[in-house]
C-alpha cells in the first residue's frame, strides 16, 4: 500500500514539475486570468451590473474550462504513446493505475491552482459590497468539481490516441456534449422526435444542473456524487484503454 502511494507521488510530483520546467504552464496561466477577467468584467459587465455578486465570474467557467483544461491533458498519455516512453513507465516505475492517479491529481492540482489565482475577482467584490461568502465558496467548491471532471475526461482522450491535436478536439466534442445536454434548446429541439424518457436520459448527462445548484449557494451530496460518478467513470475507462494499448 504504502509503495503504491509512493509511485503515485512520485509520478504526480514528476507531472508537477514538468508543467514549470517549460513556459507552457505560465503562459497558460496568464490566459486562463486574462480571459476569466475579460468575460467577468467585459462580457458580464461586473461594475455596471451594481451587484457584488459573482455570477458573471461562475458562469463562463464550463465554457472556458471546455476549451483550456484539453489544452492541459491531451499531452498526458499521447506524448508518452508517441515518444514510446508508456511502455517504460509501466514497466519499471508504476501500474496503469498508479500513473493514472499521478498524473490526473497533477492536472487537477496544476487547474486548482490556476483557479485560485482568481482571488482578485472575490476581493473585488468585497471591496464594492457585501457578497455572500457561502456563494461564494460553493461557487468555487463547484468549478474545482467542474474542472476536476474536464480533466478526466481530457485524460481519457488522450489515452485514445497519439495525436495531441484529435485528443484536443474529442476532449473539446465531449466537453461540449456534457455542457449542452440540459440546455433548455437542446431538450427543446430533441422533443420534437425523441421520447421524455430519452430526453430525460440525455438531460441527466449534463454538468450544467449541478454546477449551477453550487452557483447559487447550495452543496447538494447529489451534486457531489454526480461529478465524483463522472471523474471516475472517465478514470475507470482511462485505466481500461491504457491496460489495452500496454498488455498489463
Amino acid at each position: 500500500m504504502n509503495e503504491s502511494i509512493h509511485h503515485t507521488l512520485s509520478i504526480a510530483k514528476r507531472e508537477w514539475r514538468s508543467y514549470f520546467d517549460s513556459p507552457v504552464a505560465y503562459v497558460f496561466i496568464i490566459i486562463f486570468l486574462m480571459l476569466m477577467g475579460f468575460f467577468t468584467f467585459s462580457l458580464a459587465q461586473f461594475f455596471e451590473a451594481g451587484q457584488a455578486d459573482l455570477r458573471g465570474f461562475f458562469v463562463w467557467h464550463p465554457w472556458l474550462y471546455m476549451i483550456l483544461v484539453p489544452a492541459v491533458t491531451m499531452r498526458l498519455w499521447a506524448e508518452e504513446r508517441r515518444s514510446g516512453t508508456i511502455e517504460l513507465l509501466f514497466t519499471i516505475s508504476a501500474t496503469p493505475l498508479q500513473a493514472l492517479l499521478g498524473k490526473f491529481f497533477a492536472a487537477w492540482l496544476f487547474m486548482l491552482l490556476a483557479l485560485a489565482l482568481t482571488f482578485t475577482v472575490p476581493l473585488t467584490a468585497s471591496y464594492l459590497g457585501s457578497p455572500d461568502t457561502g456563494t461564494i465558496i460553493a461557487g468555487y467548491f463547484g468549478s474545482a468539481l467542474l474542472a476536476g471532471a474536464y480533466i478526466a475526461v481530457g485524460m481519457f482522450t488522450s489515452a485514445l490516441t497519439r495525436n495531441q491535436v484529435i485528443s484536443f478536439i474529442l476532449a473539446v466534442v465531449i466537453g461540449l456534449f456534457l455542457i449542452l445536454a440540459g440546455y433548455p434548446p437542446v431538450t427543446n429541439l430533441l422533443s420534437h422526435w425523441a421520447p421524455l424518457w430519452m430526453i430525460n436520459g440525455i438531460a441527466a448527462f449534463s454538468f450544467m444542473p449541478h454546477y449551477e445548484t453550487m452557483q447559487r449557494g447550495v452543496i447538494d451530496l447529489r451534486d457531489i456524487a454526480y461529478f465524483a460518478s463522472v471523474i471516475f467513470f472517465m478514470l475507470f475507462a482511462t485505466q481500461v484503454v491504457l491496460k489495452n494499448k500496454v498488455g498489463r
